[in-house]
């Protein structure tokens, strides 16, 4: 294991969010915002958004129209656009117009999961943060880097669990941002570049996609 994430370390030397914010507001709603859509389709949308509506007490005001207007090339825009409303009016009714930074707190936020929180805290807090997406959950699962690499079916808590058990909570976020680049750029989910791969040496699913 750490072997292989030595040689991903050497490849992403200094990983980031693909993301584009400026402050843990913007990055709380363009996360929620990424799911099912890629992260370029959102940062095509998010400045027109946070120019019009840049905190919390504005979004919370705006017609849900004009922010369905603003994100409609993006999937699911109707229920986005709702959501970021109520994000933004439980933020300022319970937080203080602030972002809570733990995780106890920002999954009590509409729509708001671990995978979304632990984005905010290692991005926006730099607190230990480990998102599991798609692309973690295949390539943890192809270089069985935890015990349920043979299930069909995963547990991203499990996952996050098992995975962050064998890394200092300091790395967990480049870590996480590691992984979803190899996955992104190599280890595709249908055709990966096994022949390519850097970690072709040590992958166990090595030659199974060949």
């Amino acid at each position: 294991m750490h072997d292989e994430y030595s040689i991903l370390c050497s490849i992403y030397k200094n990983p980031a969010s693909a993301l584009v914010f400026r402050n843990p507001f913007e990055l709380l709603i363009a996360t929620m915002m990424s799911a099912q859509t890629t992260d370029v389709q959102v940062n095509k949308v998010t400045p027109e958004l946070f120019s019009r509506y840049p905190t919390p007490e504005s979004l919370a005001d705006a017609p849900v129209q004009d922010v369905e207007q603003i994100i409609r090339t993006i999937g699911f825009y109707h229920t986005k656009a709702q959501r970021a409303i109520i994000i933004a009016n439980e933020l300022v009714q319970r937080f203080n117009s602030e972002v809570p930074h733990t995780m106890e707190e920002l999954t009590t936020l509409p729509g708001v999961g671990r995978k979304t929180a632990n984005v905010v805290l290692g991005n926006a807090f730099n607190l230990p943060g480990f998102p599991v997406d798609t692309h973690v959950i295949r390539v943890t699962k192809r270089l069985h880097w935890r015990s349920d690499w043979r299930s069909a079916k995963s547990d991203p808590v499990r996952i996050e669990k098992e995975v962050t058990a064998a890394f200092p909570p300091q790395e967990w976020k480049d870590l996480s941002h590691r992984l979803i680049n190899f996955g992104r750029d190599t280890c595709h989910a249908r055709k990966p570049e096994c022949l390519i791969c850097p970690l072709r040496e040590t992958c166990p699913s090595f030659g199974l996609y060949i």
